[in-house]
């Protein structure tokens, strides 16, 4: 009666501990180089015909960054494909792939008055329609009244987990990506909107509070569809202690969803045959997804660890509500460091009846079961800053799961175990 066999996915992201720029914008390998040079040309241009209408004395300070990565990686298996995080059509193989890690990214900066800051940022990467097309991941203004109080509005950057605003940033952090069973589950990289954090003295240390809300403009990939997310809203805050080498955070954010997702048939079948109120469970539409976060991070000298927390609720019955983390350590000598990280992600199955029998049941467990996720993974790397502002890295994964541990992947078959080694290799850079 009912047939279908899209996945599924929800949920957010974060990460970093080396010296980060502001910026974030992504390149791949295979990213055409006329896209990156029209990109760049679009940041400096408006900046450039300014300058030359101005004078000396009034031209607004200019500054222009960039970061990428180049790098290869490869999986163990062709059962299922690894993916960086779940706004990424497809994933890796048994064949060595630039696709999942490359990224470059450019950001420029003018400062238009004393406390007034215009900051655009173009990022080209591996993203939901399976091309490297440039976007726009960041175009706002930044006003501070005062060293206390920074408020933003534009297109601003997501901050659902701590260190999130420079997962992109290669050379920010230690392993070659951030976790994926942390990480992954969030195709949420920016949104329309405003945002304001407050700064205060507190103790020995710095307390900082942020509060965001906007609009998201991104789809996600579900199988040969894809999942409009336009117009959901997402909002929530965070507080921040820093005090010497410790940070510590706890966060609370949520999206209410706009669009359903592209279930159509299976919503028509289900309420022709009466199951009104199964539909509506399923319905994604106006339903909330609530995520909570605790993290610590200590940085001092050549020791680097990071502990995160995360738990994701969701009001929609075909998303599965989960808890999440990692753990990394690091320890610099000279220009080596050796880390090793252990991940995890496990969600709870969720239960729904449509009165329609068992059979139909069946098939609406089976699409319910997409976004189960049951694994944890072991990582170990090498980063080597063999030059200024540019790092080498080499990384293992081991993923162990079960098979029904398929909301992290992409493409998976009937065959996949739930396990899997990635091996990894990237050139980071910031400039």
């Amino acid at each position: 009666m009912i047939g279908i066999s899209h996945r599924l996915l929800g949920g957010t992201i974060d990460g970093g501990a080396f010296p980060r720029p502001e910026g974030r914008l992504r390149r791949s390998l295979r990213c055409p180089s006329k896209h990156c040079l029209a990109l760049i040309g679009c940041l400096a241009l408006p900046v450039a015909a300014q300058t030359h209408t101005a004078g000396d004395d009034a031209a607004p300070a200019f500054s222009l960054h960039g970061f990428g990565t180049l790098g290869l990686a490869r999986s163990s298996t062709d059962q299922a494909e690894f993916v960086r995080d779940l706004s990424q059509p497809g994933g890796l193989s048994k064949r060595w792939s630039s696709k999942i890690d490359s990224v470059f990214g450019i950001q420029a900066d003018i400062q238009a008055a004393s406390g007034v800051n215009v900051i655009a940022q173009g990022v080209s990467r591996y993203h939901s329609d399976g091309s490297f097309t440039p976007e726009l991941t960041w175009a706002f203004v930044k006003v501070d009244p005062n060293q206390n109080l920074s408020l933003r509005g534009g297109r601003l950057g997501t901050e659902f987990y701590m260190l999130a605003d420079s997962r992109l940033v290669g050379f920010s952090y230690l392993p070659i990506r951030p976790p994926n069973d942390y990480y992954g589950a969030l195709p949420f990289s920016y949104i329309d909107g405003v945002d304001g954090a407050a700064t205060l003295p507190l103790g020995t240390g710095l307390l900082r509070a942020k509060l965001f809300s906007g609009l998201t403009r991104e789809k996600a990939p579900l199988s040969s569809l894809e999942w409009d997310m336009n117009r959901s809203r997402l909002s929530g805050g965070h507080l921040d202690y820093q005090q010497g080498a410790w940070q510590w955070r706890i966060g609370y954010a949520q999206i209410r969803f706009d669009r359903d997702l592209p279930l159509q048939s299976l919503h028509s079948q289900l309420e022709a045959f009466g199951a009104v109120a199964a539909s509506q469970a399923l319905s994604v539409a106006d339903k909330l997804g609530r995520f909570t976060s605790a993290g610590v991070v200590y940085d001092s000298g050549p020791l680097q660890a990071q502990l995160m927390l995360s738990r994701t609720k969701q009001e929609s019955a075909v998303f599965e509500n989960s808890h999440a983390g990692y753990a990394i350590v690091g320890y610099r000598f000279d220009e080596l460091t050796p880390f090793v990280g252990y991940s995890w992600t496990k969600s709870a199955p969720k239960q729904l009846a449509t009165g329609l029998g068992a059979g139909v049941d069946a098939v609406v467990a089976r699409v319910m079961a997409d976004s189960h996720s049951d694994q944890h993974t072991l990582f170990l790397g090498l980063r080597w800053d063999f030059h200024r502002d540019m790092a080498l890295k080499v990384q293992v994964d081991a993923v162990r799961g079960t098979p029904q541990s398929i909301f992290p992947t992409r493409w998976e078959t009937a065959a996949y175990n739930g396990r899997m080694n990635i091996f990894s290799l990237a050139l980071d850079f910031v400039f």
